[in-house]
């Protein structure tokens, strides 16, 4: 049994380049998400609850009077494009990439 010894391999942090700057930068804890991907997801969390907040009311007082206010243009049309829209805005923000800031 020939078995070759290696020389001990030194720990890559403790390398350094010629001019004494380490060859690999201590990382800092990357997140899935940036500052403005968090902004974005939030204006679409708003858009969401105030399209469901417009799309509230139309009732009557009296149960046996029908009310037409439940076919206005803030409940039918209004309010379910303001949840679609906040849906997008939420896919968009979710699938949006965070550019990597190059470490100074």
């Amino acid at each position: 049994m020939d078995i070759k010894k290696k020389k001990p391999v030194a720990p890559v942090a403790a390398a350094t380049a010629s001019k004494g700057k380490p060859l690999v930068a201590e990382k800092k804890a990357d997140f899935a998400f940036s500052k403005q991907n968090y902004m974005l997801m939030l204006i679409g969390l708003v858009l969401i609850v105030l399209g469901f907040i417009l799309m509230i009311g139309g009732n009557s007082n009296d149960p046996k009077v029908f009310s037409d206010a439940i076919f206005n243009f803030q409940r039918l049309t209004l309010a379910p494009i303001l949840i679609i829209a906040g849906y997008v805005v939420e896919v968009f923000a979710i699938m949006l990439k965070t550019k990597v800031q190059p470490e100074e």
